[in-house]
């Protein structure tokens, strides 16, 4: 079963991402992750990634590609694989396509978790984090028990991260409506995409993904 998950930022699509991945035995792709893993390895591929990051500028999409060929190739995804943060514009898509293609594979579902520009401007705007264990809080959802002391492991200092502000979350909102939203009618041309409400809570949105995935 290979699956892509799409939505704008914040709309949990990591969250989801391993609760499929533990449900259906399938490997979760962050492409962040594997970006660190190919520096990790050494490898010609990861020594041309190190140099690109080092230099500040993006990974060009023929090297992402390559980068997702190389991975589903290992035997953890011969089930199976879900795409988390790739695609983001039309021309990855049609990349990502030809490779499976050139493989004998194909995309099963793109689910899009779709959820309002307002709530996800609350939803990131109020995370914050324990500094020493990095257990996660919000302003308005999920508070300490204890004001000020942290569940987990009782410390009493908490971070939150510089790009979780309301301009910063309304700029990358923006970025994604104008970039990668365009990819819906793309593939829904493909007759392979599933809308979920990505505004329930996490066991609803993860219940309504698991019934489309069962008619795969």
């Amino acid at each position: 079963m290979n699956v892509i998950l799409f939505g704008p930022p914040g709309a949990g699509k990591g969250t989801q991402a391993q609760l499929l991945a533990k449900r259906y035995g399938i490997v979760h792709l962050s492409t962040g992750d594997m970006l660190r893993q190919a520096v990790a390895s050494g490898s010609a591929l990861g020594q041309a990634v190190q140099k690109i990051m080092a230099a500040g500028s993006l990974v060009p999409d023929d090297i992402m590609i390559e980068l997702i060929a190389e991975r589903i190739e290992a035997p953890d995804c011969a089930n199976g694989f879900i795409l988390d943060g790739f695609p983001r514009t039309t021309p990855q898509a049609e990349a990502l396509d030809a490779m499976l293609a050139e493989k004998g594979m194909s995309l099963d579902r793109v689910i899009w978790i779709e959820i309002d520009d307002a709530i996800l401007v609350d939803r990131i705007s109020g995370r914050f984090n324990c500094a020493e264990c990095g257990a996660g809080f919000h302003d308005s959802f999920h508070r300490p028990k204890v004001e000020g002391v942290c569940d987990g492991c009782g410390a009493r200092e908490f971070s939150r991260r510089k790009d979780d502000n309301a301009e910063t979350v309304k700029a990358r909102l923006e970025a994604y409506h104008e970039q990668t939203a365009p990819l819906l009618p793309y593939y829904r041309s493909k007759s392979i995409v599933e809308t979920v409400d990505g505004s329930t809570q996490i066991s609803d949105v993860a219940g309504r993904i698991e019934t489309i995935l069962e008619g795969v």
